[in-house]
């Protein structure tokens, strides 16, 4: 016969947990004996690790109780699910170990591999590397809400970068960024930008401009991590919206309120969907 606290040891738990299962109506309580102590059987140490293997499984008490009453098919059942529960769990928690161990390779924490060769490929064009973090910031939520469109976005983007015009783009728009809201090189930047967005609209029509079908709250979330980074590209985008165009992560065609010949003259010389173009 055994004390409460050698139970408690065989079974690998306190004496308090035993307490509490007599208290949860788990584990019977046998009376005293003439010496005021209460004294188990070899059979409470199995219940006892039974309960326990359950408990820390993270079955709740309450369904602990009807298991340990349960038959053997039932209870056989019953395991069954809690063992496709815990292989779920541990999936889910070895995806979260292989996000924690890619902390120190920068981009490619929480980034699918398709987009850190993305931009590293801006960083080797000499692309400016606050405009590549703004990449790099806008890219984490959207591949967290919508990972299946991931490949179809990247498709987008390799074509673009492929132009050279796209690329030119980009490096103008680095040489911007040090730049005042009066800066003369920014109203040449919008012009250069609603030129081709208007090239492109009218080659492929507006919804190759807007295809990225990102839903408002999330573009808005996305123009500020970009315009925080970069503020130049808040006066930016006020100049472009007065040549016909609006957005940074979702563009869009407004009616401007002026005519702005340079914005319509000459061969663009630029390409992309946008400086924040998924």
């Amino acid at each position: 016969m055994l004390t409460i606290g050698e139970l408690a040891s065989y079974a690998g738990v306190t004496v308090r947990a035993v307490r509490h299962y007599h208290a949860k109506g788990l584990l019977p309580e046998p009376e005293r004996d003439h010496s005021g102590y209460r004294r188990y059987g070899a059979d409470a140490v199995v219940e006892l690790i039974r309960i326990r293997t359950l408990a820390e499984a993270g079955v709740p008490l309450a369904r602990v109780r009807d298991l340990l009453r349960a038959d053997g098919e039932e209870f056989a059942a019953a395991v069954a699910d809690i063992d496709k529960r815990l292989r779920a769990e541990i999936r889910e928690r070895q995806r979260h170990r292989e996000r924690i161990a890619r902390l120190a390779s920068g981009d490619s924490l929480a980034l699918p591999p398709e987009v850190v060769g993305f931009l590293d490929r801006l960083r080797a064009l000499g692309v400016d590397e606050r405009i590549v973090q703004v990449e790099r910031d806008g890219w984490i939520p959207l591949a967290e809400h919508a990972p299946e469109r991931v490949p179809e976005w990247m498709a987008r983007k390799r074509e673009q970068i492929a132009d050279p015009r796209f690329i030119a783009f980009y490096l103008t728009l680095g040489q911007a960024l040090d730049r005042t809201d009066d800066d003369p090189r920014l109203v040449e930047l919008a012009d250069q930008l609603a030129a081709y967005l208007t090239q492109m609209a009218e080659e492929r029509g507006e919804d190759y401009i807007d295809d990225a079908d990102i839903e408002p709250p999330l573009a808005k979330v996305m123009d500020t991590l970009a315009f925080d980074t970069m503020p130049s590209a808040r006066r930016l985008i006020e100049l472009l919206k007065q040549r016909g165009w609006t957005g940074w992560t979702k563009l869009e065609r407004v009616a401007a309120p002026r005519d702005r010949g340079r914005a319509a003259s000459g061969p663009p010389r630029i390409s992309g969907g946008g400086p924040g173009r998924r």
